[in-house]
């Protein structure tokens, strides 16, 4: 994760191709996401595209690459509406977002017209990110601000970066921590955890996604690397956590959960196509309030 000269993450593209591709097919007028495609650039929306047409690829990389962002329209529509929702329910000031990638929340939810966003990543997703901005023309953001602030998970101090960038932690924080858990070891969570604690005033939220141990997503991602995808083969798995283990460590630092529920079950309730797929059952979304111990 800290290698020098790591390259701008690729699992972001993907989880970006599947919210363009979902928006406006899966779970219409629950998910939404118009944003998504506009940040892709020509040949990351090529399979958006065949994906909502329906058209499926000759050939075998173009296929691997279809099944990618169609199964990945499948996960984050669910996910997706479940975190939004959590972010519209509790509504604060402050909205730190760690691990942002190409998160569009800033840019498409009006909820955020009065909360200062930061969007906390690695310099070179982060400067990746900020490049596919500056080309998107007339994306005026829905947030208050959007700071852009640049950290490494694995090395940097995390409280030190806000601190420099403006945030107060004296005031309600939302932290949403999407995507990001699965890429970390368990000591960089742990101290992930300890320093977005260190910073929240009582009130505040976690919002959390993560995977918990699974027989069937372990091969699902042994398979597509066998199969050649770039994404997981570059950017593997470092810590799973059951909703137990989970809760132990929030709790430890003062986050009490007040839910967790896996995708599968959020896809029954959207009637998505991914409530077919039992894989998505490891993967989570915990809610958590801080109170100070």
């Amino acid at each position: 994760m800290s290698e020098s000269g790591r390259a701008a993450s690729r699992t972001a593209v993907l989880v970006c191709q599947g919210r363009a591709a979902a928006d406006g097919r899966i779970a219409a007028g629950r998910f939404a996401d118009p944003v998504a495609v506009r940040l892709l650039r020509a040949a990351e929306r090529a399979p958006v595209d065949e994906v909502r047409a329906g058209t499926v690829p000759e050939g075998w990389q173009a296929r691997v690459t279809y099944e990618s962002v169609r199964a990945c329209a499948e996960v984050v529509a669910p996910r997706t509406v479940a975190i939004d929702g959590a972010l519209r329910a509790r509504p604060t000031g402050q909205l730190v977002i760690l691990g942002a990638g190409l998160d569009t929340r800033a840019w498409r939810l009006p909820e955020l017209a009065r909360t200062d966003v930061w969007e906390v990543d690695h310099p070179a997703s982060q400067q990746d990110k900020r490049a596919r901005l500056a080309v998107a023309e007339e994306l005026p953001a829905a947030a208050r601000s959007v700071q852009f602030t640049p950290v490494d998970l694995a090395v940097d101090d995390l409280g030190a970066v806000l601190d420099a960038a403006g945030h107060d932690p004296s005031a309600l924080t939302t932290w949403l921590w999407e995507g990001v858990v699965p890429y970390l070891t368990r000591d960089e969570v742990r101290a992930t955890v300890a320093a977005l604690a260190a910073r929240s005033a009582p009130g505040s939220t976690l919002v959390v996604n993560y995977q918990a141990p699974s027989a069937r997503a372990s091969v699902g991602r042994l398979l597509a690397r066998l199969l050649g995808s770039s994404v997981t083969s570059g950017e593997p798995w470092r810590s799973l956590w059951r909703p137990r283990r989970m809760a132990a460590l929030l709790a430890e630092f003062g986050l009490r959960v007040v839910s967790d529920d896996d995708l599968l079950a959020l896809a029954h309730t959207l009637g998505s196509p991914a409530q077919r797929r039992s894989s998505l059952r490891s993967g989570r979304v915990a809610v958590a309030e801080y109170h100070r111990g």
